[in-house]
């Protein structure tokens, strides 16, 4: 028995390290290219034209990043990505919540059958419904402006199911307490049940922030303005013929400009990414 429990352990211990092993080795491929896009940052045009892998010899220079900072458009977009992902976030959330409390504690007609239909939206995929969009919002003269970048990504069929299960699961003896000291539908939402979501709306939140800050496809169509461009557009939109337009170093340098916000969000906020990763993935 004790020879059997001795070599259970061994093989335990034995695949840890392997599982270790293997998590560093990804982590190690998942890191490199990050690393390469610094090294190249702190390198001039004129030595990575003759050869990139001088970007593993000194000298080194924050001559790229400089340039940032004295003539670059990118603090424009870094302006514009900070308001249209908190804003497009604060809205998903408001939303998200009033119709995640609406679907799990109100009755009205075809209740069920909406909420159907909220979810068909998962399965509809962004290209599907482009043109639609952008007539829409050509009509209303929506392009270029903010309310144009984040209105469309405050339709957050996830966010109202996640909202409504969330609610859901709360006891409604919960609401029949607050109920009987007189409180109003709204109070009980706002005083009551909403405090208690705020886990789900943390991760709501933060999914929905990351996806603002990343998209790419409808700011590329609708902010066509070089003053409303996003970090992401503004960023592509340096890349012109690859590194004899500003510079490969200049390039790599605004994109580690514009991934410094996210470190930021996620050094703050990485508990609860955490937790909305292992939920989600439970």
């Amino acid at each position: 028995m004790t020879t059997q429990l001795s070599s259970g352990a061994v093989g335990r211990g034995l695949g840890d390290r392997v599982i270790l092993a293997a998590t560093i080795a990804l982590a190690i491929v998942m890191v490199l290219p990050m690393l390469w896009a610094v090294g190249l940052s702190l390198k001039t045009n004129a030595e990575l034209l003759v050869d990139t892998n001088s970007v593993l010899k000194a000298p080194w220079t924050f001559r790229n990043y400089y340039d940032i900072l004295i003539g670059s458009g990118v603090f424009r977009w870094l302006l514009n990505s900070i308001i249209v992902s908190v804003g497009m976030s604060l809205g998903v959330l408001a939303l998200s919540s009033l119709a995640g409390y609406g679907f799990a504690r109100l009755e009205f007609p075809g209740r069920n059958v909406i909420f159907v239909l909220v979810l068909f939206g998962l399965a509809i995929p962004e290209q599907a419904v482009i043109l639609v969009r952008h007539q829409l919002f050509s009509d209303l003269s929506l392009h270029n402006t903010y309310a144009g970048l984040m209105l469309p990504g405050m339709s957050a069929p996830f966010g109202v199911f996640l909202m409504t299960q969330y609610f859901k699961a709360i006891p409604t003896e919960v609401d029949e307490a607050a109920m009987l000291d007189n409180a109003s539908r709204f109070k009980i939402f706002w005083r009551v049940l909403l405090p208690m979501t705020l886990p789900a709306q943390a991760t709501l939140g933060i999914f929905t922030f990351l996806h603002a800050w990343n998209d790419y496809w409808w700011p590329l169509v609708s902010g066509t303005n070089e003053q409303m461009y996003t970090l992401t557009v503004g960023i592509a939109s340096t890349q012109m013929n690859f590194a004899e337009s500003a510079g490969l170093g200049y390039l790599m340098a605004q994109a580690v400009f514009a991934g410094l916000p996210i470190l930021i969000v996620y050094m703050f906020f990485q508990k609860y990414i955490v937790r909305a990763v292992s939920g989600a993935a439970a």
